[in-house]
């Protein structure tokens, strides 16, 4: 039988300092006591607290502000997380996670339709229009106003765990979404297709939305297929 591993300082310490945040009520961007203050508290030196805020810093739970503090994080309450440690993805994990995409975002349109607000409708529409004006503009813009698309849809459904999931997928390939652009390679396709999606969202069409934001993926996904097994000489 091999030995269980035993807990480490730092991962005792870890624990006491979400527990400190649970037990003092904070919430995302409250400010947490200086590492002079939870050294003293918890009685351990300086490079043992750096450990453990490090390994917090890594899963969002907290966030730390040079030559500001140490603040409690907006993914302390999160149930679903990104790997902060996922390295470059080989072809068919891209493919693998644009599958995930197309089985998870399709019924969450449906959601988006049926739950969404009018506020949250308004913003939508307001993330297109920034996707619109830049179909001539930077690529770093057009591809973060495509992502806020994708996640707004996904928080719009109503089903927290789900945008989680979602935002995390978007997370974890962030560089390979960036290709995407770049492989996709057709702009005002991209956007009309992503207008489509809204306007079956304000018509309240659960089925149109499920089946527009599907063909949209699938779309993608076989363009970059394509190249991935044909690429350009």
């Amino acid at each position: 039988m091999s030995e269980v591993a035993r807990p480490t300082l730092s991962d005792a310490l870890t624990e006491r300092m979400l527990e400190l945040i649970r037990t003092g009520g904070l919430r995302p961007g409250d400010r947490l006591p200086s590492t002079r203050e939870l050294s003293q508290r918890f009685a351990v030196t300086t490079p043992t607290l750096r450990e453990a805020l490090r390994r917090l810093e890594a899963t969002g739970a907290i966030e730390l502000r040079h030559g500001s503090g140490i603040y409690v994080g907006a993914a302390i309450e999160r149930l679903v997380l990104p790997n902060p440690n996922m390295r470059e993805m080989q072809a068919a994990q891209l493919l693998e996670l644009l599958g995930a995409r197309i089985v998870i975002e399709p019924p969450l349109a449906a959601m988006a339709a049926e739950h969404g607000s009018a506020e949250e409708l308004a913003a939508l529409k307001r993330v297109l229009d920034a996707a619109c004006g830049n179909l001539r503009g930077q690529d770093a813009e057009l591809h973060d106003a495509n992502m806020t698309f994708h996640r707004a849809t996904a928080r719009m459904a109503g089903n927290s765990v789900l945008h989680e999931v979602v935002d995390s997928l978007l997370t974890i390939h962030g560089p390979e979404q960036w290709a995407i652009l770049h492989i996709f390679d057709d702009r005002r396709r991209d956007y009309e297709e992503h207008l489509s999606i809204l306007e079956a969202i304000e018509a309240r069409d659960a089925a149109l939305a499920e089946e527009r934001m599907r063909a949209h993926l699938v779309d993608v996904q076989t363009v970059i297929e394509q190249r991935l097994h044909n690429p350009p000489k």
